[in-house]
C-alpha cells in the first residue's frame, strides 16, 4: 500500500510594497505636461455647458443668468413683461450661444421653462421638465450606440438646474419640495432665493437656517458708479445693491460654484451618475440590448 505524501504547502503571497513617489525615476519624464495638453485641447475644441432655469414668472431668472455670464444669453433680457400671456402648460425653450474668454470657447445653452408654477393648479407641473431632461439622455444614448457614431457626440444633457425660490421670507412651498424631490434624481439642482434684496436680514437668516442653504442672490445687468468704481447692481431708495458684494448678497458665491470651481464637477456628475443611471435602466428594460436607432434597425434588417 503506497504511503500518502502530503502536498507541499504553498508559500503565502507576499504583498507588494507600495512604491514611493519617484521611487525609480532617473530623470524628468514629463507626465505633468498632461495638464497643458488638456488645456490646449479644450482651447481648440471648446466645451458644452447646458444650464436650465426653473421658477415662477417675475423672479428674475433671465436677469440672473445674464448676470452670471455677463452677456445677453437668456431668452428674455428685459425682465418680465406683464402683458405677455402666461403659458397654460410648461414650455421648454432652449437658446444656444458661444462665449469666448481667454481663448477658451464655451458652447452655452440656456433652457428656460416658462409656465412653471404659474397656474392655479400646479400639480405635476415638473413632469414636462423631467421628460425633457430624460429625452436628452435618450438622444445621447442613441448616438452613443450607433455603429458609426460621431467622433464627438453633441451633448444636450442638462448639466445644472437653477431652481428659483420665491423670496417670501417663509419656508419652501409644497411645490418647491415636490420639484426638488423628483428632479434631484435626474439632474443637479442648485436652489437660489431670487431677488433676495426684497427680504429683511432676519427673514433671510431664518429662511437659510430652516432650509438647506440655498444661495440668496440678486441679479442685474446694469452698472452704477460706487466709490469711483463701476459695479453691477440694483438701485433702490436706500442705495445700490451691489451684485458681487458678499455683504449684500451671495451672487459671487453662486457664480464661483457654478463656473469657477464646480463646472467640471457638474458635467461629470451628469455623465457618471445621472446619465449612467438612465442608461443602465434603459438597457435593463431592453433586455441588455441598446435602444434601436434608424441605423441599427437598417443593419438588423440587412442581416436577416
Amino acid at each position: 500500500m503506497s504511503e500518502l505524501v502530503p502536498e507541499p504547502r504553498q508559500k503565502p503571497a507576499v504583498p507588494m510594497k507600495p512604491m514611493g513617489i519617484n521611487a525609480n525615476l532617473l530623470g524628468y519624464i514629463g507626465i505633468d505636461t498632461i495638464i497643458e495638453q488638456m488645456r490646449k485641447k479644450t482651447m481648440k475644441t471648446g466645451f458644452d455647458f447646458n444650464i436650465m432655469v426653473v421658477g415662477q414668472s417675475g423672479l428674475g431668472k433671465s436677469t440672473l443668468v445674464n448676470t452670471l455670464f455677463k452677456s445677453q444669453v437668456s431668452r428674455k433680457s428685459s425682465g418680465w413683461n406683464r402683458e405677455e400671456k402666461i403659458p397654460k402648460t410648461v414650455e421648454i425653450k432652449a437658446i444656444g450661444h458661444v462665449i469666448e474668454e481667454g481663448g477658451v470657447k464655451m458652447k452655452l445653452t440656456v433652457i428656460d421653462t416658462p409656465g412653471f408654477g404659474d397656474q392655479i393648479n400646479n400639480e405635476n407641473c415638473w413632469e414636462p421638465i423631467e421628460k425633457y431632461i430624460n429625452e436628452q439622455y435618450e438622444k445621447f444614448l442613441k448616438e452613443e450606440v450607433n455603429i458609426a457614431r460621431k467622433k464627438r457626440i453633441p451633448d444636450t444633457r442638462v448639466h445644472c438646474c437653477l431652481y428659483f425660490i420665491s423670496p417670501t421670507g417663509h419656508s419652501l412651498r409644497p411645490l418647491d419640495l415636490e420639484f426638488m424631490k423628483h428632479l434631484s434624481k435626474v439632474v443637479n439642482i442648485i436652489p437660489v432665493i431670487a431677488k433676495a434684496d426684497t427680504m429683511t436680514l432676519e427673514e433671510k437668516t431664518e429662511f437659510k437656517q430652516r432650509e438647506s442653504m440655498p444661495f440668496a442672490v440678486v441679479g442685474s445687468d446694469k452698472e452704477y458708479q460706487v466709490n469711483g468704481k463701476r459695479v453691477l447692481g440694483r438701485k433702490t431708495p436706500w442705495g445700490i445693491i451691489e451684485v458681487e458684494n458678499l455683504t449684500h448678497c451671495e451672487f459671487a458665491l453662486l457664480r464661483d460654484f457654478v463656473i469657477r470651481t464646480h463646472l467640471q464637477d457638474l458635467k461629470e456628475v451628469t455623465h457618471n451618475i445621472h446619465y449612467e443611471t438612465y442608461r443602465a435602466k434603459r438597457l435593463n428594460d431592453n433586455g441588455g440590448l441598446p435602444p434601436m436607432t434608424v441605423e441599427t434597425e437598417e443593419n438588423h434588417e440587412s442581416n436577416l
